[in-house]
Formats: C-alpha cells, structure tokens, sequence
C-alpha cells in the first residue's frame, strides 16, 4: 500500500510558536573517523525543513551531544540555525550536569539566535522538586523560552504533572517534551497546568498524545523519513483518523525504535537505508549487530517498499 504526500512548501512556517510543530531531533552526521561532518549536517537541517517539518532540537541525546567537544557542541547550534534560515526553528538541548553550565549553553543558544530550548532535569543524582525548581528556574533566567524534557526512564527524575504545574507557575517552562510513555499524563497536564504545551516526546506515542492535545512532535524518525512522519502529524493533530490510523499502523513497527536503548543507531541505520547521511555513532555506542540489526533494517524496508519516504 502506498500514502500520498503533501508536505508544507519549503519556507512555510505556520506556527504560533517556536516550540510548536515537528521539531526534529536531529540526528549528526560523523565522517568515518568520527570527526563530525558539519556540512552534511547544514545539508541535513535544510532538507528536513524542506520536506514538511518545522524545525530541528539540535544537541539532544539523537545528536549524541554527550560526546561532543564544546566546540562541536557550540559549532551545531550555530550550524543548525544558519541551515534553517530562521532561528526561531531551532530548540538546542542544553543538558548538562550542572545548571551554571546548562544555563552557559541557554546563553549560547540565545546569542545563536535560537527560539527555545530543550532541557533536561538535573541527572546527576535523584534530585527532589525544590532542587528541579531551582534548576529550572535558572535556565530561565537567560530569557529564552525553555521546553522541559521529561525523561524518567533515563535520568531517574519524573517531571509529574503536578511539578511541570509548580515550574510552569514559577515562569521557567513554555512546553513539556513528554517522554515517560504514560499518555494519561496528558489529561492531568492539562487540568494542572493548562496554559502549559504538551509536546510528543517519544514517536510510539505520537497519536496517542495528539488526540489529546499535543501541539508539537520533538521528533525521531523524521530524520529517515520526514514526507510519511509529517503527514502523519499532521492528521493527527487535526482528528484525520481516516489519514492517521493506517499511516500510524503501517510506521509503528519504526517508530517505537526512538523509545529503545539502540534509538540512536536505529535512526541512523534507517537513513542509510533511506539513502540519508547516517553513518556510524562515537562510542561507546556500536553499530547494530545480529537480531536488533535485522528488526531495525526488516521495519525500514517494510516502509520503504510501501512508498513512505
């Protein structure tokens, strides 16, 4: 079976604000010597937003920002925001392990000329709320609008309803990227908190969290397969159930790699497959091998053959 696609013409930016839309996080193209490969990634940036999305969250864990050197790390953000031509498309992770130097990349970000940003809840250690708060609130004080990423299955802390309503309160955060898996969050996010955005934070839960209300996709396989995921999108934030449901069947096979610990190499295997700059990921993340390997490529092949792109 094959999908139609109407993607938004190229330069088209319909949105409201910065942090709404799809928002692609965006995947680095490494050379074989793994040095990174900033103008394949320029390249990247521009073609992504050609192909229906609206922009990209450069430096987050799909950019294997933890590997990077701060030169690289600042040298991304400031690609990213000349590929996409407009800085309010870019939302670059600032997670660090300290809130002085997460605030430092907030300011870097800003002085790019980025529209938000994305950041985590300190994970250093198990913080309690009062310390998120601070945390929060400190970032904040750069004046850039910031996105709280919730990821509790890989940092330990759980943003809750009720504290992303206590942080929304204090002022510190404009959108949750929701990441926990669990959608009846969703409801109770916007009983609490509801002048607060609920962005899709994970692509296995992309239909669950736009029926409910979500108005941005913090975005995986868009990387691989930006035309198939943007129209998926966008029927499912508008209720086109008809549009939505079979293109969501056909691509859930895919899209619930971006919730497992290989997402990194999933993704990036899935370009090469979709003949994109994937290519391999510094350490200590290694290329897929045996029955991961053949899911990742069977499921990509699957929506290639279907005519997904």
């Amino acid at each position: 079976m094959t999908h139609a696609h109407t993607p938004a013409p190229a330069g088209t930016d319909t949105r409201t604000r910065p942090w709404h839309g799809i928002m692609v996080a965006t995947t680095l193209p490494l050379r074989e010597d793994l040095s990174v490969d900033h103008d394949a990634y320029a390249e990247h940036v521009a073609w992504l937003i050609a192909n229906g999305c609206d922009g990209v969250v450069p430096n987050g864990s799909l950019g294997e920002y933890q590997t990077l050197t701060d030169e690289e790390r600042a040298r991304v953000v400031r690609t990213a925001v000349e590929a996409a031509g407009d800085g309010a498309r870019v939302m670059p992770g600032v997670a660090a392990y300290g809130s002085a130097e997460s605030r430092r990349w907030a300011e870097q970000a800003a002085e790019a000329g980025a529209g938000s940003v994305l950041l985590l809840p300190p994970n250093a250690f198990r913080a309690d709320a009062d310390t998120v708060r601070a945390h929060y609130a400190e970032v904040a004080r750069v004046g850039v609008p910031v996105v709280a990423y919730n990821n509790p299955i890989d940092t330990k802390v759980d943003l809750v309803p009720g504290l992303l309503a206590r942080l929304h309160a204090d002022g510190s955060i404009v959108a949750v990227k929701e990441f926990s898996g669990d959608v009846r969050r969703a409801y109770e996010i916007a009983e609490l908190a509801p002048g607060l955005d609920l962005l899709i934070g994970a692509d296995d839960v992309l239909l669950e969290l736009a029926l409910a209300g979500a108005v941005g996709w913090i975005a995986g396989y868009p990387n691989a397969l930006p035309q198939a995921c943007a129209t998926l999108y966008r029927a499912a934030v508008a209720g086109d159930l008809d549009t939505a449901l079979p293109l969501y069947k056909s691509l859930h096979s895919l899209l619930r790699w971006d919730s497992r610990t290989e997402f990194v190499q999933a993704i990036k295997l899935s370009m090469d497959l979709a003949g994109r700059p994937g290519g391999p990921t510094r350490p200590p993340r290694f290329p897929l091998t045996g029955e991961i390997e053949a899911g990742v490529r069977a499921a990509t092949e699957k929506a290639l053959a279907e005519g997904l792109n």
